[in-house]
């Protein structure tokens, strides 16, 4: 048998790639401990730690563009496209890099979410690629115009290189990928009962009177936080220390609480478009409130996911911002199919690694 240890390349786009990978990963150090986990992205190292109890080795370096932005709605279209130009200026230096490091450890796979050149780093290592996703770069650059072409190409190129994707529900089709698998849903388990949530957080409202306010890991630039004051017999839960402080919000530091442990205690989600956050409320049952996205592809994918398999409500484009949040009293839309999603997405993964590195 081979050495137990995995490279792990995670996108440093927002913080869904990182948790949902971060979940699986959990899972693989419960089955096997001994596993050497090296785990290559930019995001904050706390937030691998919020999920893996574990020591593994933090690889700071960036792998993957993914899209700029200054908060989870607010994209850089231009700031994009220049930084991925870079990073495939810089890429054949990077993959030898990186495939020296792999070579020098004797780490025999890749796991990736979802860095396209990863697959590049495999083939220079000699080690097979794995990735995990529920949708590729190529359909977000793809929806941006003529201008992103050659990326869509590039990126394209190299998913065509990944020896086998677990493809998340909510997908995007991911045709270019040469084998898939469908896995149930991944995300993290609550740490906390409804009970210990509610005592912790010191909560007095119903838990239908009790609501997450969670936009992702780069937040929401213009939450319209005035309209809490229609509901003052409701109480609100925020990880977003720059909340205003108002009577019935209460604001959780991040590091402390991920938005899963707080899922069990609330009544429903309010929030954007994401897998991560999804999945999470999928898992715990919470419904979901979503704000409506039309410029990313992603998110026609994950808003017919829920309207099929979760209790929701997905708003109108501008209800959200405009209107005094009626929607929170408005009855909420049971799901269109009677088919309950697996949710064993974190152990069949975790399992695939498990059985290649101990037959490797």
């Amino acid at each position: 048998m081979g050495r137990l240890a995995l490279y792990v390349a995670i996108t440093n786009h927002g913080f869904g790639h990182v948790t949902r990978t971060a979940s699986v990963l959990a899972e693989l150090q419960h089955r096997c401990p001994e596993v050497s986990l090296t785990i290559v992205t930019t995001a904050p190292r706390w937030l691998l730690e919020a999920y893996l109890s574990q020591d593994f080795t933090y690889r700071s370096q960036r792998l993957d563009i993914g899209v700029v932005q200054s908060d989870s709605l607010t994209f850089d279209k231009a700031a994009t496209l220049q930084q991925l130009q870079t990073l495939r200026a810089i890429a054949p230096e990077l993959i030898e890099t990186e495939a020296h490091f792999i070579q020098e450890q004797n780490i025999p796979l890749i796991l990736a979410d979802i860095p396209p050149i990863a697959t590049q780093i495999a083939k220079a290592a000699g080690v097979p690629c794995w990735m995990m996703s529920n949708f590729g770069w190529d359909l977000i650059y793809d929806q941006w115009g003529d201008e992103f072409k050659e990326m869509v190409g590039w990126v394209r190129r190299c998913f065509q290189d990944c020896d086998r994707l677990f493809r998340l529900p909510f997908h995007s089709p991911m045709s270019t990928f040469p084998v898939v698998e469908e896995i149930g849903l991944t995300g993290g388990r609550p740490k906390f009962s409804t009970a210990e949530i509610r005592d912790k957080l010191s909560l007095t409202a119903p838990q239908e009177h009790t609501v997450l306010l969670s936009f992702g890991g780069l937040g929401l630039n213009e939450v319209p936080y005035e309209n809490l004051q229609y509901f003052s017999d409701w109480q609100f839960i925020t990880l977003n220390a720059q909340a205003p402080d108002l009577p019935n919000l209460i604001k959780v530091d991040g590091k402390h609480y991920r938005p899963v442990d707080l899922m069990p205690a609330c009544g429903r989600l309010v929030s954007k478009p994401g897998y991560g956050t999804f999945a999470e409320a999928c898992r715990v049952g919470i419904p979901i409130i979503s704000i409506p996205r039309s410029d990313f592809a992603e998110a026609q994918y994950l808003l017919k996911g829920i309207e099929q398999h979760c209790t929701h409500q997905i708003l109108a484009p501008a209800e959200f911002t405009t209107s005094n949040w009626e929607f929170l009293t408005r009855p909420l839309n049971e799901p269109l199919s009677s088919t309950r999603l697996a949710t064993d997405g974190n152990e069949t993964i975790a399992q695939a690694i498990l059985d290649f590195l101990q037959a490797s």
